[in-house]
């Protein structure tokens, strides 16, 4: 396993590396990507008729079906981290990436259905630092928007970069041309349709994206003679556990992910998991447009059937690439892990196929970018600009404003795109993210909206705690070795439990100590109170047995644990 000193430090050598994955592609593959980039444009012209108001450039006018936003919520989450990242991360660690599904996604996102859907749509918040100005006060509302919009520029940035480095390897073409034409798409839809625009985009890039993996995948088991011939051929180069999600996690026992059962049930199944999809806007924000609140709790849980068979299309690929390439990641080889999609987009896929591909990789970062442009725009704007800075003015003052600030917020995802370049995996790089800025807002909205007497001073401070906790642990107790801790990833691990419990601690320390919200302004904040005015009616149909969100929410849950099971022994 590589130490955290041998991680690439200089910003282009990741691109120096990738210069040998040039693919041989012809006149078909660039016809299908025009093909593509035509149809995105064109979905972002025809959405913008139906842009007349703020409600409608930032959530849709909370009009869109459940099926749509559904699609739109797993797509936002294929970006650059769940394909190269997640295949880097199958290279590096094997079988034990299916944790960052089944017990890493799957448990928040019924949790999020279930239980805090309500919350964030019944009080008709368009944001989810707004909750919080509704739940606490204006400072934690204040510092959790500025945190999320700083982090939702960095994560755009780690898209961009990817993108970049992967068309430049792949196809070509030079960096900045790369950056101009993936940032320009992606602005001109989002800028034109708002956030239809990039929701119906998501739904088409759903489908591209899968298209693009599947044969990978198959194409990839075919070369290494099927399951039986990639597990012979792992099973001797790495050992057993390699092929085992649970083997050697054992607390004190070695295993590639350098982490142990603990803390990938309360770190990466808890903290980490339901700290990204319950408080991560870019996601949240895909259910908070859906028409009404029996679709907006579907929302996450229509996108969890997906989520976990999407692992195998990404894992298998990483699996492939450490039989093919045995020492890929590693100083004797030429490869890191993050370009085991390319390589076996070079290696094995024919023309068109392969245009196909190449599509299927851009709309993964166009769309994991477009995500995190579009929730940073929504809180830019109505959670600091017309809330702070310019209160008051028209509705389409806002509208306006709204497209200016989308702008600004792709030049800075170029900008930050280059952090991401001292990471060999990209996903470790994502994780520490989510550590320093997921966590600690996941910890002040779980003991919100469970916790009566949570004062309103407890919100921010317990913001500052866990991120401060977080990135002094990383930064200073694993950085420095004060700690061994085998793996990036199991620093992050340990992060996110120093910061869920350092936010926890110090929130239940200030509101000992400070004043309560007073209990009429919680009525439908907090858990066992209802929100004033006369309920929400269900629409027609809703109430159909299969579209029970109870039953779609458990059903994803034992299908979940069931897939454990082949993995486990």
């Amino acid at each position: 396993m590589r130490s955290p000193t041998h991680l690439p430090t200089h910003p282009l050598e990741a691109t120096y590396l990738a210069d040998g994955l040039r693919l041989p592609t012809n006149g078909l593959d660039y016809t299908i990507l025009a093909i593509y980039f035509a149809v995105v444009l064109g979905i972002g012209f025809a959405a913008r008729r139906s842009v007349k108001t703020s409600l409608d450039f930032f959530l849709s006018g909370r009009s869109l079906p459940a099926w749509v936003t559904g699609l739109a919520f797993i797509a936002a989450n294929l970006g650059a981290t769940e394909i190269l990242g997640m295949a880097a991360t199958g290279a590096q660690y094997g079988v034990a990436v299916v944790h960052w599904y089944w017990i890493g996604a799957i448990p928040a996102m019924v949790f999020l259905g279930l239980v805090m859907m309500p919350f964030y749509y019944g009080s008709k918040v368009r944001s989810v630092p707004e909750y919080l100005l509704q739940r606490f006060d204006r400072s934690a509302h204040l510092l959790s928007s500025v945190l999320f919009a700083f982090a939702a520029i960095l994560i755009a940035g780690v898209n961009l970069y990817a993108l970049a480095i992967v068309v430049e390897a792949l196809l070509g073409w030079p960096q900045w041309v790369a950056i101009v034409v993936a940032g320009f798409l992606v602005l001109a839809y989002i800028t034109v349709g708002g956030l239809s625009s990039a929701i119906y985009n998501e739904v088409l890039q759903f489908f591209v994206i899968l298209a693009a993996l599947i044969p990978l995948s198959v194409l990839g088991l075919k070369k290494v003679g099927g399951w039986d011939g990639l597990s012979d051929s792992l099973t001797k180069s790495h050992g057993e556990n390699f092929l085992s999600a649970w083997g050697g996690t054992g607390i004190g026992d070695p295993n590639p992910l350098g982490a142990n059962w603990l803390t990938i049930i309360l770190g990466l199944g808890f903290v980490l998991s339901f700290g990204y999809w319950t408080t991560n806007f870019a996601e949240v924000q895909r259910a908070l447009s859906a028409k009404n609140l029996s679709a907006a709790q579907r929302t996450p849980l229509i996108a969890a059937f997906p989520k976990i068979f999407i692992v195998f299309l990404v894992m298998i690929p990483g699996l492939v690439a450490a039989v093919l390439v045995p020492k890929i990641g590693t100083s004797g080889s030429d490869l890191q892990y993050n370009e085991a999609i390319p390589y076996l987009m070079q290696e094995l896929l024919p023309n068109g196929v392969l245009g196909i591909a190449v599509t299927g990789l851009l709309a993964a970062f166009m769309a994991g970018m477009a995500a995190n442009v579009s929730s940073f725009n929504t809180v830019f704007t109505t959670d600091i600009w017309q809330r702070y800075v310019v209160k008051d003015r028209e509705d389409a003052y806002y509208v306006r404003f709204g497209r200016l600030i989308t702008a600004v917020g792709v030049m800075a995802s170029i900008g930050t795109a280059f952090i991401a370049s001292s990471f060999s995996n990209i996903m470790s790089y994502l994780q520490t993210l989510f550590s320093f800025f997921n966590v600690p807002m996941f910890v002040v909205f779980i003991i919100g909206m469970f916790w009566k007497r949570a004062s309103m001073k407890s919100g921010v401070w317990g913001l500052l705690a866990g991120t401060t906790a977080a990135m002094v642990n990383y930064f200073w107790v694993y950085k420095q070795g004060v700690i061994d801790i085998p793996s990036d990833q199991g620093a992050n691990f340990v992060s996110a439990i120093v910061g869920f419990v350092a936010g926890a601690v110090v929130m239940v320390a200030v509101t000992l100590f400070t004043a309560p919200k007073p209990a009429a302004e919680l009525a439908g904040l907090v858990y066992g109170t209802r929100s004033p005015g006369v309920p929400e009616p269900p629409a027609t149909g809703d109430d159909a047995w299969y579209r029970k969100p109870a039953l779609l929410g458990w059903s994803a849950i034992v299908l979940a644990a069931l897939c454990y099971i082949p993995y486990s022994f």
